[in-house]
């Protein structure tokens, strides 16, 4: 039986601040470290993350292998790492992290995205949550869902609670979830490798994450990546868009509606984002947002959310016309074939094909570029 932590008792939901600062920057891959040193300065990050505590650095595996969007990219690991050491973040409190799913890898993809030698020259020790202890906590705050997915309880890394995070994800679409971003990247940190069991309620499950988040916590930043973004069948199978812009904003709900809104999506039409917003738990109506650095306000990147046949099956067997067979084919020893036809269609069908042409076409250009000297 795993050890039962109970969250301590929490105040009611606190009424939300009538407006959120969101930081964006444009960059270029000769300034791209002292443009995320400016935005996190200009999304005053300082007065978020304290010196004093332990920082979660929660990084973004979306594929064990490289791909352009789809996961953090090093420079961005590799500015925000300097930044806050050159600002007396203690090296020894800095506690980069990253979980797996059922078809990825966090240590092959530490190496397949260039987080490695980043992190080894900042001296900073890359950690699996595979290999940490996990234990079922006991959220107080009113869950929409995950009590019912996981009736024995919300397994979490023991590390989390009392330590602070920075969120490290990209600008991307997302199958499920319409877009991706500061909310959905504690999904892979927060929740054990059965978290696919959530696809189903995947908005209600993103609005149960800031709950948790909120409970554990004592602050939440994210400093987002948008060099290059995402479009299409996200998370993995997209077509990279080179974009040189960077966000940061202490507000998850704000960071990800702008960023929505960047990729041309309204944000209050995603459910996730209006839910969060409706109940206090971030700001998503972009009258409520400050918006500082540089003007963004004519960009629409004109992105559109597709499935990959991937997405599509599980959608059809969750929601769709094979959900008769739901508890068959996910909740029994049969689910083993999930995974494998995800890791035969991505990593043998569609990487070796359409993946390594966009790939290509991608580092001929100048971030490209900068990826190969990483």
């Amino acid at each position: 039986m795993p050890v039962v932590i109970d969250a301590p008792a929490t105040p009611e939901t606190p009424l939300r601040s009538r407006t959120a600062r969101v930081a964006v920057v444009r960059t270029r891959p000769e300034t791209v470290i002292e443009d995320y040193a400016r935005v996190m300065d200009l999304a005053g990050y300082r007065d978020v993350l304290g010196r004093d505590r332990d920082t979660l650095l929660k990084l973004n595996l979306s594929w064990t292998k490289y791909f352009p969007a789809c996961s953090s990219a090093p420079w961005q690991v590799d500015g925000v790492v300097s930044k806050m050491l050159r600002d007396g973040f203690a090296r020894e409190r800095l506690l980069p992290v990253e979980n797996r799913t059922v078809v990825t890898d966090p240590r092959k993809g530490c190496r397949n995205n260039r987080w490695e030698p980043v992190l080894e020259r900042h001296g900073l020790t890359f950690t699996p949550l595979t290999e940490v202890e996990w234990q079922v906590y006991r959220f107080k705050s009113p869950l929409l869902k995950l009590n019912e997915i996981f009736p024995e309880g919300i397994q979490i890394p023991t590390i989390y609670p009392g330590r602070q995070i920075l969120h490290l994800p990209t600008v991307k679409t997302h199958g499920h979830a319409v877009m991706t971003g500061a909310v959905k990247n504690s999904f892979g940190g927060l929740l054990r490798e059965v978290r696919h069991y959530a696809h189903k309620y995947m908005h209600e499950v993103l609005v149960d994450l800031l709950y948790m988040q909120r409970e554990l916590h004592p602050a939440v930043l994210t400093v987002m990546d948008g060099t290059v973004a995402g479009d299409g069948a996200g998370p993995r199978t997209m077509v990279p868009r080179v974009k040189s812009l960077i966000l940061a904003a202490a507000d998850s709900v704000a960071i990800d509606a702008i960023a929505s809104r960047l990729m041309g999506f309204d944000p209050l039409s995603i459910p996730f984002l209006r839910m969060a917003h409706e109940r206090g738990l971030g700001v998503a109506d972009l009258r409520e947002i400050e918006l500082v650095g540089d003007d963004v306000s004519q960009e629409n990147f004109g992105f559109r959310t597709r499935r990959s046949p991937v997405i599509w099956g599980d959608q059809m067997i969750r929601k769709g016309f094979l959900r008769p067979l739901e508890r068959l084919l996910l909740h029994s020893p049969l689910m083993v074939w999930a995974p494998f036809a995800s890791n035969v269609y991505h990593d043998a069908l569609w990487y070796p094909t359409i993946g390594r042409s966009r790939i290509r076409s991608f580092m001929r250009t100048e971030w490209g570029q900068l990826f190969r000297k990483y």
